[in-house]
């Protein structure tokens, strides 16, 4: 049996959402049409009605899958964290992953940071990006606390600094189109984390 019969065929559903993300990141989602979304997919415009209620329903699921591919990047960069200084470096190595990923026309940002420039305050996009960003300083909040378990505000303002670093590097990476700012970032959250 060749490797072709019995490797799982993608869905329509994941073409569609593999080229919307592709299109959304290298375009932007406002210059991002339906009928190009469907060529690159290479399936019948149907099926994008079919498993998408609207370009805004494709949209949602595009934020969801790009904060599920950095919460994968994560949990496998956890998964070799012993020290809760360590789980702290996981957050910042997670987005080095995340900035060395291969994009078709190199690396432009935070994909997640570039959508929800393109919507209104109170956008449903922007909240879910809020919310994500939200999740990533509540993960360096958790780990500093274990760090700094008896300094509650302390440790609240820690993870206030360190978050401010990691979306400043990504915002100057997405800039520069490589990721040695988020190297950077990691070497003043190693020597923040040193001094506390």
């Amino acid at each position: 049996m060749s490797t072709l019969s019995t490797a799982k065929k993608e869905s329509a559903r994941d073409k569609l959402l593999n080229a919307a993300a592709t299109l959304f990141y290298n375009e932007g989602i406002a210059a991002t049409g339906i009928d190009a979304i469907v060529k690159k997919a290479d399936v019948a415009k149907k099926s994008l009605y079919n498993n998408f209620a609207s370009k805004a329903d494709l949209i949602a699921a595009y934020i969801e899958n790009r904060h599920a591919e950095w919460l994968s990047l994560y949990a496998t960069r956890l998964q070799q964290a012993t020290t809760p200084a360590e789980r702290v470096l996981a957050v910042f190595d997670a987005y080095t992953d995340h900035a060395e990923d291969a994009y078709e026309r190199g690396f432009r940002g935070c994909g997640l940071l570039n959508a929800a420039a393109e919507f209104p305050a109170g956008d449903n996009a922007r909240v879910a990006v809020r919310a994500h960003k939200e999740e990533v300083e509540a993960l360096l909040q958790q780990h500093v606390s274990e760090l700094l378990p008896e300094q509650p505000e302390r440790s609240t303002a820690l993870a206030q600094h360190l978050a401010f670093i990691l979306e400043g590097a990504m915002v100057r990476a997405g800039l520069e189109g490589h990721s040695a700012r988020s190297a950077q970032a990691r070497a003043i959250a190693t020597a923040l984390l040193e001094n506390a």
